[in-house]
């Protein structure tokens, strides 16, 4: 059963979920989700590849870790990512994340997001269906 990502409303703000076979794919779809909320993630090319790693005590915090370290890249990289590929083990992340630098033109971008919030941080493992959401202020 593969994944899949959504955008949900919150006040000011915007939310992002992922759902996965697994937490490392509901990640990478939450991360889909956080491109989704600045373009549509079909218009970026996944040309060049940019290695993340962060750790958490715990799940949740390793998410919200996971999405502001992406968003760190957007901001001082100036680029847009398409593609994600999430291992996840000891409180220990280690991802990868393709995509392209900001064309305005081709892009439209949206908002610029800030980072993802505690608001609504929840990551849950349940009969083989992994859900990874939170609140990102835009």
């Amino acid at each position: 059963m593969g994944g899949g990502w959504e955008l949900f409303a919150h006040e000011a703000d915007v939310g992002v979920r992922g759902t996965g076979a697994t937490m490392a794919e509901a990640f990478e779809q939450a991360a889909i989700a956080l491109t989704a909320v600045v373009t549509d993630p079909a218009d970026v090319a996944p040309l060049r590849r940019v290695r993340v790693r962060c750790h958490a005590p715990d799940d949740e915090l390793l998410f919200a870790e996971w999405l502001n370290a992406l968003i760190y890249r957007m901001s001082v990289r100036h680029m847009l990512f398409s593609r994600f590929k999430v291992r996840i083990g000891e409180g220990r992340l280690e991802g990868e994340a393709w995509g392209e630098t900001v064309d305005p033109l081709r892009h439209r971008p949206a908002v610029e997001p800030k980072g993802a919030t505690y608001t609504g941080l929840r990551v849950a493992c349940e009969q083989g269906r992994c859900v990874a959401e939170t609140v990102v202020d835009v």
